[in-house]
């Protein structure tokens, strides 16, 4: 018991020194935001152009994080893993039955480590936990570049006119913004589903690894 004590704190140092890196990759992203929203707005004829660069810095930003967030998932699993199926039993009157072989699950998984979910599925819950706020809010604040910036808007022509960049036309900036904006939607919603989905066939097996 003592030995298996010290390895769930071990697991609950890692996973809070992960959950902190998580932290900064999300302060990045919001900073490196709030410089293009100050650049963008300095003056009614700056260029949205920054808005636009930044959703690079904002993809990088997320796919680093995802690849932290699936470290820090394999920490989380484990320290959950103990305390549902070791500590909640020890502290529950009766006898608590949960899940078969579990000790066999978790053995093995300090044999072979691995990562218990996908990128993709990482990339999407941490769009659903803060990026969406993120990409929602730059959309918006180009959107109300074009419209209000140099002078409010007198006509539909005038927003592919003030959205066009260089040689790209304004439809097609446009357009692969709402790309952009639709695709990163599109992978929360499918991890939200593939996740409710393993929640509902694991039923009230117990919780698995990841």
């Amino acid at each position: 018991m003592g030995a298996i004590a010290h390895l769930w704190r071990g697991e609950v140092y890692r996973s809070t020194i992960w959950r902190t890196r998580l932290d900064t990759t999300t302060n990045w992203a919001v900073v490196t935001l709030g410089i293009a929203l100050s650049i963008a707005f300095a003056s009614p004829d700056a260029s949205p152009l920054p808005l636009v660069l930044v959703g690079v810095l904002i993809i990088f930003f997320l796919v680093l994080e995802a690849r932290r967030y699936r470290y820090f998932n394999v920490w989380r699993a484990r320290c959950r893993y103990m305390e549902r199926h070791l500590y909640a039993p020890m502290l529950m009157e009766g006898d608590l039955h949960l899940e078969e072989n579990w000790q066999e699950v978790l053995a093995k998984d300090y044999l072979q480590p691995e990562y218990h979910i996908s990128t993709l599925t990482a990339m999407g819950r941490r769009i659903r936990r803060n990026y969406l706020w993120i990409l929602l809010i730059q959309s918006a604040s180009y959107v109300g570049k074009i419209v209000v910036h140099p002078t409010p808007l007198t006509s539909s022509d005038q927003i592919w006119e003030r959205s066009a960049v260089g040689p790209l036309p304004g439809w097609v900036v446009i357009g692969f913004g709402a790309l952009y904006l639709a695709t990163w939607l599109g992978i929360a919603l499918w991890s939200w589903a593939s996740d409710y989905q393993k929640a509902k066939k694991r039923g009230n097996r117990g919780r698995a690894m990841g």
